[in-house]
């Protein structure tokens, strides 16, 4: 039994009572065990991946104990995973004590399942008015964590701040979860650190230390964080995921290659896996590669995947590349009938056309995106910076003049380093330096990712401008 991370799974008060399962199971004897003990071994089953013998232990444990709270609760759960409203509420039904907490929280879980949160949260409410103090708490927390499993960050939050102050780990760990789902990402960073601190072989706070450094920005720190877990469990496919993705970022794509093909080697590749691992080959321009692994992508991608419209883009990029017009038109195509920014996608056709010399095509296509999109800045922007990417350096700083001019709101940031490229590849250092200035004022995010080549690695954007201003000055 390896580590999981999660204390009770790991005590040993629970690897006994596996045991006890797991040798009884071998030797054909029947197990005769708890209920609350069966259920807690179905779900470290789940926990750990392998769901058919969470299944057959829980079908076990429903027929010994068939109303019991616990086998139901797990049932009922499964159910509202899938979408089975009736299956789940059969199950919620079929346990004996409706005073137990377990019930009272399955019948919320019911109504955030079919989007009644504002019900669920009026019953709660009302049954934590009939809580003995000394349950107050425990019932706090358990109300934010459904709501934090049911991605209901804000009324999670909510919960947490009706507490009457609480320093636990348990509490401080959700807290720190819970901000990260609310976008406050440095926040999140500064509570793992502090339990980080109290516990440093958690795997789990590194990892998600890892995260909230990766949405902060912070790639270097996302990876070293991510080494730190992967050093306390080599076998954990989280840890070196995390360490693949932060290292793209860092633009190490050889790296992280390797990265991706250890995950292969620890869990079953899933698309997103193989369309970041393309991605890197194709930014290595290694494209008859990132063709072969994206193609892998679509193959296990289900048709419904968010990520569809995105290996089908990548897919495009790739054909282009290499020269293989219909082909590239063709992935575009594809995404016709998908969930996605349609416009968006016209914009690459026309960039894939204009690639492949198709100027007076990708000019109509292009015409066509702008009418349909009726004149959106990001659309345009996108099509100027397709000129750019296809070296018509001199057309695309004309226009982005054009367009600075008609965008006049101070709330539209983006441009000014794709800009400042263009001016700096034309030789005019005072523009250069003016739409430098402007490009890490208004958006360092994007004068990092598009300027950053010009300047040391481990620069912050904000010191481009003193940096180019006294370079260029000499």
């Amino acid at each position: 039994m390896k580590k999981t991370g999660d204390d009770y799974f790991d005590s040993e008060e629970f690897r006994s009572i596996l045991n006890n399962y797991e040798e009884s199971a071998k030797s054909g004897h029947s197990v005769y065990m708890d209920a609350d003990d069966l259920a807690d071994i179905a779900d470290y089953y789940h926990f750990t991946g392998d769901d058919s013998q969470a299944s057959e232990v829980i079908e076990y444990a429903l027929s010994l104990y068939p109303n019991a709270t616990l086998p139901n609760v797990f049932k009922a759960r499964e159910a509202l995973t899938t979408g089975d409203i009736d299956s789940a509420r059969e199950y919620i039904e079929q346990i004996e004590n409706k005073d137990d907490l377990e019930y009272h929280y399955m019948q919320a879980e019911l109504l955030i399942a079919q989007d009644m949160v504002e019900e669920a949260d009026n019953n709660l409410r009302q049954y934590l008015k009939t809580l003995p103090p000394d349950e107050y708490q425990d019932f706090i927390m358990d109300v934010a964590n459904i709501y934090f499993d049911y991605g209901l960050s804000g009324k999670a939050y909510e919960w947490m701040m009706r507490s009457k102050g609480d320093d636990s780990k348990d509490f401080k760990e959700l807290m720190a979860h819970t901000l990260f789902g609310l976008g406050k990402y440095k926040d999140s960073e500064r509570l793992f650190n502090e339990l980080l601190d109290k516990d440093p072989y958690s795997k789990n706070y590194w990892n998600a230390l890892s995260n909230a450094q990766y949405m902060n920005e912070d790639f270097s720190g996302a990876v070293t964080s991510s080494e730190y877990a992967i050093a306390i469990d080599p076998q954990d496919p989280i840890s070196v995921i995390n360490k693949a993705n932060a290292l793209i970022r860092l633009g190490n794509y050889e790296e992280a290659i390797h990265y991706y093909d250890r995950y292969a080697e620890i869990a079953s590749p899933d698309e997103f896996s193989l369309f970041n691992k393309g991605g890197c080959l194709s930014n290595l321009n290694r494209h008859e590669e990132a063709l072969t692994v994206l193609q892998q992508a679509l193959e296990i991608s289900p048709r419904d995947s968010q990520l569809l419209p995105q290996i089908y883009q990548e897919l495009a990029f790739c054909c282009s590349s290499l020269k293989r017009l219909d082909e590239a038109l063709h992935y575009i195509d594809e995404t016709r009938t998908l969930e996605c920014d349609h416009i968006e996608m016209l914009v690459l056709k026309g960039h894939i056309l204009l690639e492949n010399g198709q100027n007076e095509r990708a000019e109509q296509v292009f015409k066509n995106a702008i009418i349909r999109s009726n004149n959106d800045p990001n659309i345009i922007l996108r099509i100027i910076v397709s000129l750019y990417d296809n070296k018509y350096v001199k057309a695309a700083y004309e226009m982005f003049q054009k367009f600075f001019s008609m965008v006049v709101n101070d709330q539209f940031d983006q441009g000014y380093s794709y800009m400042a490229l263009c001016c700096n590849d034309l030789g005019y250092k005072e523009e250069f330096l003016m739409y430098l200035r402007l490009a890490v004022e208004r958006n360092p995010s994007e004068a990092r990712l598009v300027l950053g080549h010009l300047f040391p690695e481990d620069m912050a954007a904000k010191e481009y401008y003193h940096y180019m201003y006294q370079k260029l000055r000499k």
